[in-house]
């Protein structure tokens, strides 16, 4: 994702890469951080936070909740804007986020591609003209390296239908089935999690009826999509103090 990101900015005509951060002891520190493209941009890559944001304007950051929470205490300090492209964090880490947004303005959505957020706003609309009669489950697929589950995404999409349903999803998600589990509860949302090979990311949602079935999907075929609505949401801070942000206010969805 990292050189997704640099050859996105490196490629926009109103941005600049301005840093570039990798953990401690990776064999990459030193190097330029866009020498995989054959043309180097003069950055050198860090381990060192305030060397890497020395000269930024935004942070975005797709690592870890506790490394993203600890960029966000320097973030704050140094006057530097943040999105937020990592997942898996705790209502109590969300809450620290949003603690931070309050000195800093800050994108954080669990997905930064914008096909999946145009797709959040088609199932928006869907659970609130299929919201009796269906049964609703949510399959994601990622690749064997992700650590969280179910994805960051998937939990959203759960969200924004409960949401639609004037649910709650901590009180209606169903996130395993084993044994004998008795009737379906037409007011659950499942959610079924695939681990295998490169998957860069597939969602669908299903709603099940009698006598028809309707799937929203959308398929990653690579991490550009991520990239480029990374930017978007780069480009929109631009103009905020302070506040905390998601994809729907970027794309005007809201």
């Amino acid at each position: 994702m990292g050189r997704m990101l640099v050859e996105a900015v490196r490629q926009a005509d109103d941005l600049q890469l301005a840093g570039a951060l990798d953990v401690a002891g990776s064999p990459a520190l030193g190097s330029d951080a866009a020498a995989f493209l054959g043309q180097p941009a003069g950055v050198p890559i860090t381990d060192d936070l305030r060397t890497g944001l020395a000269n930024a304007q935004v942070l975005i950051d797709f690592t870890r909740p506790e490394g993203t929470l600890a960029h966000l205490a320097v973030c704050r300090e140094l006057g530097v804007q943040a999105v937020i492209g990592t997942t898996g964090f705790s209502d109590a880490q969300k809450a620290e986020v949003a603690a931070f947004a309050e000195d800093i303005a800050i994108v954080m959505a669990p997905n930064m591609s914008v096909g999946v957020n145009v797709t959040f706003k088609l199932l928006e609309m869907a659970a609130k003209a299929l919201s009796t009669g269906y049964d609703i489950e949510v399959i994601e697929a990622h690749h064997r390296h992700k650590v969280d589950a179910p994805s960051g995404t998937a939990l959203k999409m759960g969200e924004v239908i409960a949401d639609a349903l004037g649910r709650d999803l901590k009180d209606c998600a169903v996130y395993a089935r084993e044994g004998v589990t008795g009737e379906r509860d037409p007011s659950t949302i499942g959610f079924a999690t695939i681990r295998g090979g490169d998957i860069v990311g597939d969602h669908t949602v299903l709603f099940a009826g009698i006598g028809e079935r309707i799937e929203i999907s959308h398929k990653s075929s690579s991490r550009a999509g991520y990239a480029q609505g990374s930017l978007r949401a780069a480009r929109f801070l631009a103009a905020k103090k302070s506040g905390l942000f998601d994809m729907f206010d970027v794309l005007g969805l809201r």
